[in-house]
């Protein structure tokens, strides 16, 4: 992905898409990966079977995440069959146990914290989790709301992780340059309405994004 003659390392995901229109709008900017919710009680929640058919659209090399928050693993993984995802993202108190079954199952993972759960977690449960792929949003997830980025101060994930919380097109690129994640993530900060998402700024945020290096 190139932009203005420069290579982004940012990994960029676009969640709670509902549409053929914002999915490929996604897909043609750039996007590295896909986001469908299935967790209970969210404006952006959609079926498995509207996922599958979004998702046949999207080409090969971008992932599928479908996004789930304290739900049964039976239930979780029985979705994200039906629905050919390629990725479970688990947004709740999900164990490391759900997160190595998952794989098992064949699909990829990311575990999402709020960035106070994860400052608050001693050093022993950070090495538990220091493995998987980590995403850090704000306490309520999908809100638009950022959360204090001084909390990651001393708490940055060491491995992969990627920033969620607040993101729009205007304040991704310097929040990203700040605190360096390996990737961001958006919802609400692309959107017109609530749970409604606006082409144009998903490829406004893209483009944003994509100058970070």
């Amino acid at each position: 992905m190139e932009e203005s003659g420069l290579m982004s390392r940012m990994y960029l995901k676009i969640c709670g898409l509902q549409t053929a229109e914002t999915v490929a709008a996604a897909v043609t900017a750039g996007a590295n990966a896909i986001g469908f919710v299935f967790a209970t009680g969210s404006p952006r929640t959609i079926t498995a079977e509207l996922a599958a058919e979004l998702g046949r659209e999207v080409p090969m090399g971008v992932e599928t995440v479908g996004v789930f928050r304290n739900q049964p693993i039976g239930t979780v993984v029985d979705t994200a069959l039906r629905a050919a995802l390629t990725t479970v993202q688990l947004h709740g108190n999900e164990p490391v146990a759900d997160m190595v079954h998952l794989r098992e199952e064949g699909f990829r993972t990311l575990r999402a914290f709020s960035a106070a759960s994860y400052s608050a977690l001693d050093p022993a449960q950070k090495l538990a989790w220091a493995s998987e792929r980590i995403l850090l949003d704000a306490v309520d997830p999908g809100a638009g709301v950022a959360f204090d980025s001084t909390l990651l101060e001393r708490a940055t994930p060491s491995g992969f992780w990627l920033l969620a919380g607040g993101l729009t097109p205007n304040n991704v690129a310097e929040l990203a340059t700040a605190l360096r994640p390996n990737g961001v993530d958006v919802s609400s900060g692309v959107e017109s309405l609530r749970g409604v998402k606006d082409p144009q700024l998903i490829r406004d945020f893209i483009g944003a994004a994509r100058t970070v290096l």
